[in-house]
């Protein structure tokens, strides 16, 4: 053991881990100097060569050599690998037979995972045996998605999760590690949508709900279990009978116990307000979800259910320019007073609602309480004062106020209680009350609304502008500000506990550099938007009611209505407290559950304590819970592992494990995260099994 690799940061956190106790780390280094022990045979043959001068070898023309090398490149290329063992499956393996010459996996851990397996060595005892005060080591996975496959980034979290497993497991620990899958909501519906097209022809919407979430579940029993094999073959010691998939009976009872609780506790509501929406998925995502990324000036980007910009060769739209136009001033000076407004979105332009200028900017004070002409809709807009929003130093110093679709804007028009018309439909279409524009998708909007104006003599001037654009981390659509009801969660106290478990070492995470993570994103957390618009998740398990005489009167989407909105376990138990809402008999009662599912990491963030039973106070959960360990990649830090915490704070009064431990990520020649998206994966299997070369040149060009 070198000097060097006792300094090493990453061996350093595991052994603050262990303990440095442990055997595992040694005592002393021996001395660089110390001469090194030689055979026998090797001593006999210093001694025989001693004064001699080493020749030079003498090369001939090649030819001889060149055969030889040919010949053994043939028999190295007429090499079978021999079959493996039939060994039963279960079975322990037969070692009677002679061994290979060469290493094959196929071999070797093949042939003894299945026996390990069957032979229970991977589950702990009963849990009605283990005593409280029992050593134990819990550990959950961190569930991969069903629709994929594992890479050489998962590959190292199995190793190291299964390291520390059977590390312990060996040390005589009740020991259990516990496997599972995620339903990964959008992902999984897009892969059946996909294949549905491909296959029918048809549409979810053609198919129906119900149709479409059976042909999710038979996509999943058909091709979810690859994940699976591959933990298998790499040799993880998981309890296979605990097996968790976060959409069976067991996970949906705790999802549904969490989302009432949570509403009972006061922490969930029902609120129409602005928030991230993308377009190519129809749904809205929380704030965390959306990747941002930088444009130094003009930039042009592919947009998803568009078809093509007709000026651009490759079909992209034009992003980071400011474009300046002129609205018409009502009664103003002259005839043909305007005042100049810069927008970076020329298409929201068709939702303005206000122009706003600041109170004390003398080159406005005489449009005060005045009006513009809105060119393509003839709407009547007022000029408005607002020292908070504007900047009398920023471009022409009047902005243009589009409340629907932009969140500062959507701030003003609180304040001044403007008109909040959305433009936009769920698809990213320009909505009927566009005008001319109706049916356009947004970005073919931008350009046709450009020319519009041209044509009015309206348009002034397009100059290059840096800007920060949001992307959805999912589908890479460009956000829209849209203001939708959903369903969120008040997280500030979770968030506060969750900081307070860091800050007085309840909670390790290691290595300790990534503490100011954790801290940044839970002491700035907002309320999670915890509602989808997709089929495939976890139905919100909600009701709106009304009596059977006002079916079809009464909307939904009023959000002077929302106090009908009914949370409850189940439909029997919303259909009683509905009847006490509404202060009639269950008989005269209709309710209808909400369309919408919830977020993926709703479900994940119970995992630690749904796969053992919560909320039933079961014997896995009283034997198990809390775990002692969550091991996973850093990048999940706040995605998934503080969700966890704050759940399992808030659910069991209990943080759900004691200690944090993070990997760092695998990454290719570029620096870039394995992803399916970027073609840069490699499947552990075949570094496993091999890979043939038209498979190497397949991921060395990004194709797969």
């Amino acid at each position: 053991m070198t000097d060097t690799w006792l300094k090493d940061e990453r061996f350093e956190a595991m052994v603050a881990y262990i303990g440095k106790d442990d055997p595992i780390v040694p005592k002393e280094t021996p001395k660089k100097d110390a001469p090194k022990k030689m055979s026998k045979n090797a001593l006999k043959k210093a001694a025989k060569n001693k004064g001699k001068k080493k020749e030079k070898p003498q090369w001939g023309d090649g030819s001889k050599s060149k055969g030889k090398q040919k010949a053994a490149a043939k028999a190295k290329s007429e090499v079978v690998v021999p079959p493996p063992p039939k060994t039963p499956k279960g079975q322990k393996k037969d070692m009677s037979g002679p061994m290979n010459e060469a290493y094959y996996p196929s071999h070797v851990e093949e042939g003894w995972q299945s026996w390990w397996e069957e032979s229970g060595f991977y589950k702990p005892p009963e849990p009605s045996t283990v005593a409280p005060d029992a050593s134990k080591f819990t550990m959950v996975i961190p569930p991969p998605n069903v629709t994929g496959s594992l890479h050489l980034g998962h590959a190292l979290t199995a190793a190291v999760e299964d390291t520390l497993t059977r590390w312990h497991r060996m040390r005589g620990d009740v020991t259990l590690y516990v496997p599972g899958t995620d339903h990964a909501g959008i992902a999984t519906q897009s892969v059946v949508e996909k294949m549905l097209m491909k296959e029918s022809g048809v549409t979810r919407h053609e198919l129906g709900r119900d149709a479409f979430i059976k042909k999710v579940w038979e996509w999943k029993e058909e091709y979810g279990g690859r994940i699976t094999h591959q933990l298998r073959s790499l040799g993880s010691s998981v309890d296979w009978s605990r097996e968790r998939f976060t959409m069976d009976e067991l996970c949906s009872k705790a999802v549904v116990e969490a989302f009432n609780r949570f509403h009972e506790d006061g922490l969930l509501y029902r609120q129409r307000r602005m928030g991230n929406w993308s377009c190519a998925l129809k749904s809205a995502i929380s704030d965390i979800e959306v990747d941002y990324i930088e444009l130094e000036g003009r930039t042009f980007l592919n947009v998803p259910n568009h078809k093509g910009n007709p000026k651009d060769p490759k079909g992209r739209y034009e992003f980071g320019t400011l474009t300046e136009f002129a609205y018409p001033i009502i009664d103003g000076k002259t005839e043909d007073e305007k005042i100049i407004v810069a927008t970076t979105r020329l298409e929201t332009m068709l939702g303005d609602t206000a122009v706003a200028v600041h109170p004390e900017d003398p080159r406005y004070k005489h449009l005060h309480g005045k009006f513009v002409l809105h060119p393509f809709t003839d709407r009547k807009i007022p000029i408005i004062c607002d020292s908070e929003l504007v900047d009398m130093e920023f471009g022409t110093g009047a902005v243009k106020i589009t409340p629907a679709h932009d969140p500062n804007d959507y701030q003003c028009g609180m304040r001044h209680k403007l008109e909040f018309i959305t433009v936009l439909t769920e698809d990213g279409a320009m909505a009927e009350n566009c005008g001319q524009f109706a049916g356009m998708m947004r970005y073919d909007a931008r350009i046709a609304v450009e020319e519009a104006l041209k044509e009015n003599g309206l348009y002034v001037d397009k100059k290059p502008n840096k800007m920060r654009l949001g992307l959805c981390s999912r589908s890479k659509d460009v956000l829209e500000p849209m203001i939708t009801p959903q369903w969120y969660v008040n997280c500030s106290g979770m968030a506060k506990r969750s900081v307070d478990a860091v800050k007085n070492g309840d909670l390790k995470i290691i290595p300790e550099e990534h503490e100011k993570t954790w801290f940044y994103w839970l002491e700035n957390i907002q309320d999670w938007c915890v509602s989808r618009q997709l089929w495939w998740g976890h139905q919100i398990p909600a009701w709106f009611a009304t009596t059977v005489e006002e079916v079809g009167s009464i909307s939904k989407n009023d959000m002077d209505n929302n106090d009908r909105w009914i949370v409850a376990r189940n439909e029997e138990e919303a259909l009683v407290k509905a009847a006490e809402k509404l202060q009639t008999d269950p008989s005269n009662i209709k309710i209808e559950r909400d369309e919408d599912v919830l977020d993926t990491w709703f479900s994940s963030g119970l995992f630690p304590f749904s796969v053992m039973g919560w909320p039933d106070n079961t014997a896995d959960l009283k034997a198990f819970y809390p775990t002692s360990l969550l091991e996973t990649g850093l990048d999940i830090l706040f995605f998934w592992v503080a969700r966890m915490v704050m759940m399992g704070l808030q659910l069991t009064d209990t943080l759900p494990f004691h200690t944090v431990y993070l990997h760092a990520m695998v990454r290719d020649k570029d620096g870039r995260k394995m992803s399916k998206s970027l073609g840069n994966v490699i499947d552990p299997l075949e570094v496993i099994n091999g890979c043939t070369l038209a498979g190497v040149a397949l991921v060395e060009v990004g194709c797969r």
